[in-house]
């Protein structure tokens, strides 16, 4: 593998949404999902929606299942918080729901303001009826992913796939002069 080479665990992801039939991507940029973000842009099955802030999402997401495709969200953990209004959408109109979400705030996280969401991530989807599924080992983040994935667009769920800071790699303060 190349050191420019995404963890074949990226690319494993990607191939769930495609086999899914995932039309459209919703996500507001994150390194930890630049991989499926770059896929999707190239792709040309899929329509990439670049959004300003991640409760958008929750919105198209859901019209994308109103006008009969399957849709997921990508989003960091520090992006959820600002979700837990609109996930009432959800529970009110009963859509099937499925994004992943990379964490932050967890191994050697240096920004402070990351923790705090990043303890509260879980729960706050949990107390707004969205079940949630975490993968920490890149063994078990494709089957962890497709049985989500499953969840929500054959059985009707509402899911969230955590993926955890050691997979994404410890972010580090660079220092810039």
């Amino acid at each position: 593998m190349t050191p420019s080479a995404p963890p074949t665990w990226q690319e494993a992801v990607f191939q769930v949404l495609k086999r899914g039939q995932v039309r459209q991507v919703a996500y507001v940029p994150d390194a930890g999902h630049a991989h499926l973000i770059r896929r999707a842009i190239a792709d040309p099955e899929i329509a990439d929606v670049a959004l300003t802030t991640e409760e958008e999402g929750v919105a198209l997401v859901s019209g994308a299942w109103l006008g009969g495709q399957r849709a997921v969200l990508l989003m960091q953990s520090s992006g959820v918080g600002n979700c837990v209004n609109m996930f009432s959408l959800l529970r009110s109109a009963d859509f099937p729901f499925f994004t992943l979400v990379t964490m932050r705030g967890e191994f050697g996280e240096f920004n402070p303001w990351q923790p705090p969401m990043s303890q509260a991530t879980q729960a706050a989807m949990e107390l707004m009826g969205i079940q949630v599924l975490r993968a920490d080992d890149p063994a078990t983040v494709e089957e962890t992913v497709s049985a989500g994935f499953d969840t929500a667009f054959l059985a009707g769920g509402k899911v969230a796939v955590l993926l955890g800071q050691r997979l994404i790699g410890r972010k580090k303060w660079e220092r810039q002069e």
